[in-house]
């Protein structure tokens, strides 16, 4: 029996939808895809405009795809952010660094999409708004509605046999809820609608949240600020002195908010703040797919999702991409991208749907020993890599493994360093040296 080629949807144009859309056509399946923007890149398209609700609860707000400030800077060196066979390298021209701005990674997506002849493959322009089978107890028919942004309006519903959603997963803003939070009259937004920090200039700014995000923003603001304070519920005295930003007020959570303006803290410290930057993290959101709920999302756990890519019940006729995180992105939507691919061509085979949801139960159960909340169920071990070796393993490829092999040595090296380092590490931090190392070390 020879391959089966599908007629398979990809909903969104970003990294994980492009290498989704180029595996798909590597095993010989037809592929549309559908892009809201007018140009590849999805979170990686930096947007100047911010949402009509800076804090994304209205539902009917103009919705802004981007969730990136103007100086954002990657937090993976480039040399871990390409596809095996695609490398994210210096091309002579844009930004040299090792940890690269946020158009250097537009402009290597965009150098993807062409050198892969994606191009012709995707509808820019094309909102998705509905995902439905399109006949009664059938998986392999699915009606894909969509509706053309900007201009005079088109509508359309076309059936594919499979979609593919890589819609990310940095668009639905999640806040942080405290009493009097709806009343308090200061400015409130959701790092998703934070830009540049000339707005910011002499006012008294809290900060909520102790990722990433909250650091950089802290560090943006800073020179502009009359102060920058920051709060978050971490109780972990190591990972609070990793992520102090020097010249930043720190505070425990906020235990409440007065409709004066001030902000009282859970230790009974308190002060008076003109805005607050929820940096608090994101939802997975699909408000397009209609699945009668064989696919929901509750406290933030997509599921039941086999493997973090397939509904059993709707296998393998519908799939996720790039939903796990705390990994290395770029490998892991190929890995999956190339798993479904050869799924939905006969190559590979799933499991049946009872083993599946079997194996789903046994990876909540594992969420629960590791004394992880719900919300944790798509956190990959950090250090472990099991789940991308599991993929490697199904797809056969010997290669990859050594390949992650590396990149886990070199991030653990990475991670080293951040923690003895100052706001300039990426900078300071020789990555072509530490890579020489780490190959001498694996030839020895």
């Amino acid at each position: 029996m020879g391959k089966l080629h599908v007629k398979a949807a990809v909903i969104g144009a970003g990294m994980a939808g492009l290498v989704a859309a180029r595996e798909l056509c590597h095993e010989g399946h037809q592929v549309v895809v559908f892009e809201r923007a007018n140009d590849v890149g999805g979170t990686w398209l930096y947007d100047p405009r911010i949402e009509s609700d800076p804090l994304g609860l209205d539902p009917g707000r103009n919705i802004v795809h981007a969730s990136m400030h103007r100086s954002l800077r990657v937090n993976l060196p480039r040399q871990l952010m390409g596809f095996s066979d695609y490398q994210f390298l210096k091309k002579g021209c844009g930004d040299p660094r090792s940890f690269p701005g946020h158009e250097e990674v537009l402009r290597f997506l965009r150098g993807f999409t062409e050198d892969s002849g994606l191009i012709e493959l995707i509808r820019f322009g094309h909102e998705v708004v509905r995902v439905e089978r399109a006949v009664e107890g059938r998986r392999d028919q699915w009606a894909v509605e969509w509706r053309t942004c900007g201009g005079e309006e088109v509508a359309g519903v076309e059936v594919f046999e499979a979609v593919v959603v890589c819609n990310g997963k940095y668009t639905q803003p999640k806040i942080a809820e405290f009493p009097g939070r709806s009343t308090w009259q200061g400015e409130q937004l959701h790092s998703h609608n934070y830009r540049v920090p000339e707005p910011y200039k002499d006012k008294i700014v809290l900060i909520i949240g102790r990722g990433v995000s909250a650091s950089e923003i802290a560090q943006d603001i800073l020179p502009f600020a009359r102060e920058v304070h920051q709060a978050s519920r971490e109780t972990n005295l190591e990972v609070v002195k990793l992520r102090k930003v020097p010249g930043v007020f720190e505070h425990p959570m906020i235990a409440w908010a007065d409709e004066d303006g001030k902000l009282v803290f859970q230790d009974e410290s308190s002060m008076y703040a003109d805005v607050i930057i929820h940096c608090t993290g994101y939802r997975y959101h699909f408000p397009f797919l209609k699945t009668e709920g064989l696919v929901n999302v509750d406290d933030n756990s997509v599921g039941p999702l086999y493997k973090h890519v397939f509904p059993p019940s709707l296998a393998p006729w519908l799939s996720f991409i790039g939903i796990p995180y705390l990994t290395f992105p770029a490998q892991l939507s190929e890995l999956q991208s190339r798993w479904v691919a050869k799924v939905l061509s006969g190559e590979l085979v799933l499991p049946s749907d009872e083993e599946m949801m079997s194996s789903v139960q046994e990876h909540y159960q594992h969420i629960e020993e590791l004394g992880w909340p719900k919300r944790f169920t798509h956190r990959l071990e950090q250090g472990k890599f099991e789940y991308e070796k599991w993929l490697v393993d199904q797809l056969g490829l010997p290669s990859m493994e050594q390949r992650s092999e590396k990149m886990v040595l070199i991030l653990s090296e990475l991670f080293k360093f951040r923690q003895f380092s100052d706001e300039h590490w990426r900078d300071n931090l020789d990555v072509e040296k530490l890579m020489q190392e780490n190959q001498a070390k694996s030839l020895n």
